[in-house]
């Protein structure tokens, strides 16, 4: 399993007006985003910084995905910068005992 962490400044605009471009739509295109398991949105609204953390099943869905129409078009975006992109693999024993909420880890015993 791999997280990728994405996080960008987004731009200097009233509140109401970046909150109107969170739609429903917008979420559900990640559905269809091959081997993603689940994404979190995150807002930090003092600093304008933004982004997301995504579970993938693999590597290489995740290499797909930074690689892909999604992130191009954040790259594209001029509204969009000090765009990071990491990848990191998930230390999948000690995310078990610490309850992360991974699919298919077993959870540890308390």
């Amino acid at each position: 399993m791999v997280i990728v962490q994405i996080n960008y400044t987004r731009p200097d605009m009233p509140k109401a007006e970046w909150e109107a471009r969170y739609t429903d739509d917008r979420a559900r295109q990640f559905l269809a985003v091959p081997g993603l398991q689940w994404k979190i949105w995150l807002d930090g609204e003092e600093e304008r910084r933004a982004g997301g953390i995504y579970l993938f099943a693999d590597r290489a869905a995740a290499e797909a995905y930074v690689a892909g129409p999604i992130v191009g078009r954040m790259k594209a975006n001029p509204d969009i910068t000090d765009l990071q992109i990491r990848l990191f693999d998930v230390r999948e024993r000690m995310t078990a005992i610490t309850r992360g909420p991974v699919p298919g880890l077993p959870m540890a015993a308390e």
